[in-house]
């Protein structure tokens, strides 16, 4: 038997009633890996097998549904070979020498979780209830924390617990029973229970607050001021930064390794506010010998009531165009 023959109003058709998921697929592929680049290519996959089998979709399940048990295998298939992302501080604990210079981790030896931008994450609704939950679901210390699951006990805390998926959906997206869903979601919950909490007070991207924060840490960067950094950050605060292992705990610290091997002269630096992962963020370009300020990577701020209580420092400058911010700029 032949395959019918696809028409324009087949392809219509699908994307009438595909296209309203592709935003939730791609924080979905996102908690699943840890990295936007591999999430967009995973949604991409996802589409076209979901094209290559529309034919087949008989209507038993959602739209919804058939879409996420294909994302979910898709994601699973690509984790399976590959080690999971960290941050440096899921290597070991923080560097206490000062004069250490910061030297990054060979290429290929670490898989390094990335940011998520938040423009694809925001619900295509009016509710910022919506919206905050969103935002709480991939935070970085979650998204951390669910690269260590086991891949399909990963699969089950999200179908379940963030996408609110029923024990029997889920058994079914996952061709498994309840009762190894049931068993997955609690060995999934305890694991997750070990995680360190993250810091109390946490401030909404949009909250005044949470802005001024991050335009002091950016005006500290761009004038390389060490004094205007020890009025952002707590005293108890981190610096971390890929491709590094070694990390920061304590503003005296963070102080003395950004002043020290980082800051250089005023000017040194570009930062461009966003958002990313439910925090606020910036876009970071460096100055280089010709002049122009290239792409360098992300900075994602946990802004508290009490001031900045962790910096994380993502240094791959393919990571600045999916925030949409150009790769060099010019003065």
């Amino acid at each position: 038997m032949t395959s019918r023959v696809r028409t324009a109003a087949d392809r219509d058709a699908f994307a009438a009633e595909t296209a309203p998921f592709r935003r939730e697929l791609l924080a979905h592929c996102y908690r699943m890996v840890g990295s936007a680049h591999d999430a967009e290519d995973l949604v991409q996959e996802t589409y076209l097998r979901a094209w290559r089998h529309y034919d087949g979709f008989d209507g038993r399940a959602s739209i919804r549904t058939w879409l996420y048990t294909i994302a979910t295998n898709v994601c699973l298939s690509a984790v399976r070979p590959r080690p999971i992302r960290v941050l440096p501080s899921g290597l070991g604990g923080p560097c206490e020498d000062p004069d250490r210079i910061p030297t990054p981790v060979a290429s290929g030896e670490v898989s390094w979780l990335e940011p998520l931008p938040d423009r694809w994450l925001t619900p295509d609704v009016d509710d910022p209830a919506a919206v905050v939950i969103a935002r709480e679901s991939v935070r970085l210390a979650l998204i951390a924390s669910l690269q260590r699951l086991p891949a399909r006990q990963r699969a089950i805390l999200l179908l379940r617990e963030v996408l609110a998926f029923s024990a029997s959906d889920t058994a079914d997206i996952l061709d498994t029973t309840v009762a190894a869903v049931k068993s997955g979601l609690q060995r999934a919950r305890a694991k997750l229970d070990e995680s360190s909490p993250e810091p109390a007070g946490l401030l909404e991207p949009a909250d005044e607050r949470a802005r001024a924060l991050l335009d002091g840490y950016i005006a500290a960067f761009e004038h390389a001021d060490a004094a205007l950094l020890e009025q952002v950050l707590r005293a108890d605060a981190t610096l971390e930064a890929t491709p590094f292992r070694e990390w920061r705990a304590g503003r005296t610290l963070c102080i003395q390794l950004l002043a020290a091997f980082v800051f250089g002269a005023p000017g040194q630096w570009r930062l461009l506010p966003t958002t990313a992962n439910g925090r606020p963020a910036a876009a970071v370009y460096r100055r280089h010998s010709g002049g122009e300020l290239r792409a360098n990577g992300i900075v994602v701020l946990a802004a508290t009531d009490t001031g900045v209580a962790r910096v994380i420092a993502f240094e791959n400058p393919t990571l600045v165009p999916i925030f949409g911010f150009p790769p060099v700029l010019t003065d």
